[in-house]
């Protein structure tokens, strides 16, 4: 049970990829190679004779290569996605959200990166990029007895030290500078002896680490899980955080539904279209949060990041909602207002998701 949350994280994720990143597959064939390019003149899929750029009956293209050059460009057209389709998405994502999403749903897919492809990479990208400059939640959280441990550690060693000033300062000559400058010392480990003590007795108080650990809920399961977040707060962390890249597919469905009750009176809106500005909005979100990450490790002033992340997404969603449904200001101005407590919910839910999935 421990491996189920990863296990089914995996194949989700390894599921939607297959989907949304299509694979071009052929069978072997003996023809004839002309400059690293096939020299066919029936499709080397199907056999059906070509007549144009791409066989008619299964769709595959016509002109085929074996060259690494071409390998090495269906690489980074396969790991980033970086074609025409990109620079004719991203820019519409980020200033014309809402033309993007109608367009989509309105049937011109070939023209634009699929929502489903750019929130895959953009969370993929996002996850990285946050390894990469560090911004994780930490893992090296001691449990609560190692705190204990810790804590006692400490205190006999200071006690340990107390001891030996104290046998210093008796061996001392009475009146001496030495005695003098050994008792000022003595003081201070005695302070600290206290403080260190007094630490102890507050995370030991109601509240703390005591009432924690005796309180149980009456579910075993969810007690199991509760004993393992307390005895190794650190692994749960770093599950937790590999969750969130796995299942970050789940805010999609968690997301829908609150978005169809804005729109639960308007005819002509159905559940594919809230889920295409969803999955839209959470790509433009993630890459938001890579731009934004990047400019605070390059060192601009986090007070301006912190104002950018305040301010563009309620206007990217706001832009977003006018353009998708049509919507007059003020509608799309309430709308917005409340889909932000919707957001807060939906966040809720899914963390209490992964929570509860890390305890497995």
């Amino acid at each position: 049970m421990d491996d189920l949350g990863d296990a089914v994280g995996t194949a989700a994720e390894g599921g939607l990829i297959g989907h949304a990143l299509a694979s071009e597959q052929r069978k072997p064939a003996g023809e004839a190679l002309l400059g690293g390019h096939f020299t066919e003149a029936s499709c080397l899929n199907c056999d059906t004779p070509l007549v144009g750029p791409h066989c008619h009956r299964c769709g595959q293209q016509a002109h085929l290569h074996r060259t690494i050059g071409a390998f090495m460009h269906d690489l980074l057209h396969g790991a980033l996605h970086f074609d025409g389709k990109t620079w004719r998405t991203l820019p519409k994502l980020a200033l014309k959200p809402g033309e993007l999403t109608r367009r989509y749903i309105d049937g011109e897919r070939a023209r634009f990166v699929s929502p489903m492809a750019l929130f895959l990479f953009s969370v993929f990208l996002m996850f990285a990029v946050f390894q990469m400059i560090g911004l994780t939640p930490p893992t090296d959280i001691s449990s609560r007895d190692g705190i204990r441990a810790q804590i006692e550690d400490v205190r006999t060693n200071l006690t340990d030290e107390r001891d030996a000033l104290r046998r210093q300062v008796e061996s001392a000559p009475a009146g001496s500078p030495t005695r003098a400058a050994l008792q000022s010392e003595l003081a201070a480990v005695e302070e600290r002896i206290a403080a260190v003590a007094q630490t102890g007795e507050a995370m030991e108080s109601a509240g703390g680490l005591a009432s924690v650990s005796h309180r149980k809920t009456g579910l075993s399961w969810l007690d199991r899980g509760l004993d393992k977040w307390r005895s190794n707060p650190g692994l749960m962390l770093y599950k937790l955080q590999a969750n969130s890249y796995k299942f970050s597919w789940l805010l999609i469905p968690l997301s829908v539904p609150f978005v169809w009750l804005l729109f639960l009176w308007r005819r002509g809106f159905r559940a594919y279209d809230h889920a295409i500005f969803v999955t839209y909005s959470l790509a433009f979100m993630s890459l938001l949060f890579v731009a934004l990450s990047l400019l605070n490790a390059l060192g601009v002033t986090g007070g301006i990041v912190l104002l950018a992340g305040s301010l563009i997404p309620p206007v990217h969603i706001y832009k977003h909602l006018r353009g998708t449904y049509a919507l007059s200001r003020f509608s799309a101005l309430w709308r917005l207002c409340v889909l932000v407590i919707f957001i807060s919910v939906v966040v809720t839910l899914f963390l209490q998701i992964l929570l509860v999935l890390g305890a497995f």
